[in-house]
């Protein structure tokens, strides 16, 4: 993922900059047709039905919204190659400090076309809380894989609890997905990513980290997703998941991490080294 957002990313920046010179020479090109205009006001007639022909007010007014929206299309496409880097961060190995938050947000953008709205739904509202809390030493690819997981599988809950709404009640009552972040002790660090969905059944719940567990049908869901989250936050990072449910109202994914600090070691400034 990392090697192909790179791939990416070098020619759409070179697109991306090149815009900025064709909005600028394009400006020129048509103040250069206004003079032409003022000071030829009665242009010869081949001229005149060239104009008609190419329709140059809207073709003015026309060239300067594509470029606009060119250029929204490369910043767009630059944020997605972003997040597939920080995602990833497959050019890291060991503990990282890395911001939570951010890690959060790279996951949403890949996420994002699930999110929107469709023929089935509106789009699914995310509720960021997002508490002041410092970086924290991590495994960020993993750590991110994690908040991919449970945040996909909210996704799929609320698609699931949409069959006979209709999508008038959907838009009176759309589906959310809230996220918070805090610093919930002078050593822990918690992320609770909840949803407004159907909830899971104590039945269900208590089989959600066994490996291979699914209620997916065949080839939708390998049962392996949270069972791999568990094993990164609990042996991994030394911490906790666990799982909320209310049957109707909703389920709530808490994650609790760590917070370790990263200093210089006394004795070779050379050596980082992390202690909690």
């Amino acid at each position: 993922m990392a090697g192909v957002a790179h791939e990416i990313n070098n020619p759409v920046s070179f697109i991306h900059g090149n815009l900025q010179y064709l909005q600028e020479y394009t400006q020129d090109l048509l103040g250069l047709t206004q003079l032409y205009q003022k000071h030829h006001p009665d242009p010869h007639p081949e001229v005149e039905a060239q104009i008609d022909q190419i329709d140059l007010p809207f073709l003015k007014e026309d060239l300067l919204k594509v470029l606009d929206s060119m250029t929204l299309g490369t910043e767009r496409i630059r944020e997605i190659v972003l997040s597939l880097r920080n995602f990833s961060r497959l050019d890291e190995t060991g503990l990282k400090l890395a911001r939570v938050n951010d890690g959060i947000d790279s996951t949403l953008m890949i996420l994002q076309h699930r999110l929107k709205a469709n023929a089935q739904r509106p789009a699914i509202q995310i509720l960021k809380d997002y508490g002041e809390i410092p970086e924290i030493a991590c495994y960020p690819g993993q750590l991110n894989q994690v908040f991919m997981n449970i945040l996909a599988n909210a996704i799929d809950a609320l698609d699931d609890s949409q069959d006979g709404l209709a999508y008038k009640d959907l838009e009176a009552h759309p589906h959310t997905i809230q996220i918070r972040t805090q610093v919930s002790d002078a050593q822990r660090l918690t992320v609770s990513i909840q949803d407004n969905g159907p909830g899971i059944p104590e039945a269900v719940r208590s089989k959600l980290f066994n490996p291979f567990f699914t209620t997916k049908p065949v080839g939708k869901g390998t049962g392996l997703g949270l069972s791999i989250s568990y094993r990164i936050i609990t042996e991994k990072h030394g911490g906790k998941l666990f799982c909320d449910s209310v049957l109707g109202q909703g389920t709530t994914f808490v994650i609790e991490l760590p917070i370790r600090q990263q200093v210089l070691d006394g004795d070779d400034p050379g050596v980082m080294v992390l202690r909690n």
